[in-house]
């Protein structure tokens, strides 16, 4: 920077003067002692001028600075701006990122959680308590000997299925079972008091029935085997009396003679035989409407066989009726053999009568409420 002129201060208030000098009347010489003061007026303003200057330069270079920190700012702010949508756009893409895989994670929590709850009810339905078993079992028990006796039509699975249970509960000895307990056993009476038909006792009486057939009499062909014996017991005497006829007199021949005289008498009623007959058509019957006849009889009681097997009540009983009545019209009512055939189609059909066989529905009741904790 360059120095101050120390003229230049002066050249301002020599102008005044000389301007002012032809108006002014002469003056006197000025004194000597002035001339310090404007020495030290001069300094003055020349220091004053250099410290404006030090201060004007100073401030120069302060706002030369202050620029370049300004600019270094600035480019340090654009390199954190141009940084920072860097960062922004990373942290878009990674929010994008993490929002697929934030979907991902959802789909396998959601896939997670339905797998645990299958596995919880997994694990509940094996971590079942030991008297629930027992229960669920007992009640599942009852249920499939409910269904077979109602095929069958015998209490014996239901009567099996309750002593069983019995015992069971008994072996078990929980207070809480014996209340189911009591219940079984209650229905376990009352299922052995009920009359249930007995299918295969009944089945064995008509197979009985059906043997029987064919050596039942026919009114056109009666039993002889009866009559023919008083005739037997006199031929075999005939000949003892002959044997002692040399040794027997006149007494002992008419004794003898009686004796014949009553056999051959009995010959001759054996001949001939009075019946009464009801229906004509039974005594006109040849003895191939007879083979026919019985192998009807035996279609009519296999028929009945099978409707009691099949829980067909009410056909078995027709069937048995109309064997009834073919043995009262064409077969011989005084032979035991067709009375006891009879006998028996009448007994099976008293007996082939639908009958309900009682639920154990006490127990039941008894399970639930076991179950249900009460």
């Amino acid at each position: 920077m360059a120095s101050p002129d120390p003229q230049s201060p002066e050249t301002p208030a020599q102008a005044p003067v000389s301007a002012a000098a032809p108006l002014a009347p002469p003056a006197t010489p000025a004194p000597v002692q002035t001339v310090p003061w404007r020495s030290l007026g001069l300094a003055a303003v020349g220091a004053a001028s250099v410290a404006a200057a030090v201060l004007a330069w100073n401030t120069q270079q302060r706002v030369k600075q202050l620029e370049q920190e300004l600019v270094r700012r600035q480019q340090g702010s654009q390199d954190l701006a141009t940084e920072a949508r860097l960062l922004a756009r990373q942290a878009q893409e990674a929010g994008t990122e993490l929002q697929g895989k934030l979907g991902v994670l959802e789909a396998r929590v959601a896939e997670t959680a339905l797998q645990r709850s299958q596995v919880e009810e997994l694990m509940q339905s094996m971590s079942r308590s030991r008297d629930e078993n027992v229960l669920a079992d007992l009640e599942a028990s009852l249920r499939v000997a409910l269904q077979q006796s109602a095929i069958t039509g015998s209490a014996e699975p239901l009567v099996a299925a309750l002593r069983q249970a019995d015992e069971r509960l008994a072996r078990y000895n929980q207070p809480r079972m014996e209340r189911v307990r009591r219940a079984v056993v209650r229905d376990l009476e009352r299922v052995r008091a009920a009359q249930v038909v007995d299918v295969p006792a009944l089945a064995v009486r008509l197979d009985e029935a059906v043997r029987q057939v064919d050596d039942l009499p026919l009114l056109t062909t009666p039993d002889r085997r009866a009559p023919g014996h008083p005739a037997a017991s006199a031929s075999a005497a005939t000949p003892a009396a002959r044997a002692s006829a040399p040794e027997l007199d006149g007494v002992a021949w008419r004794e003898v003679w009686n004796r014949f005289s009553a056999a051959v008498w009995l010959e001759a009623r054996s001949l001939l035989r009075v019946t009464r007959i009801d229906r004509p058509e039974a005594a006109l019957m040849s003895p191939e409407q007879g083979f026919f006849l019985r192998e009807n009889l035996k279609l009519r009681l296999l028929n009945a066989r099978l409707s009691l097997l099949s829980r067909q009540f009410d056909l078995a009983q027709a069937d048995l009726a109309q064997a009834q009545q073919m043995l009262e019209r064409y077969f011989d009512r005084s032979s035991r053999r067709v009375q006891s055939t009879s006998e028996l189609a009448r007994q099976v059909a008293q007996q082939a009568r639908q009958v309900s066989l009682p639920r154990p529905e006490e127990t039941l009741a008894a399970l639930a409420a076991a179950v249900a904790g009460r």
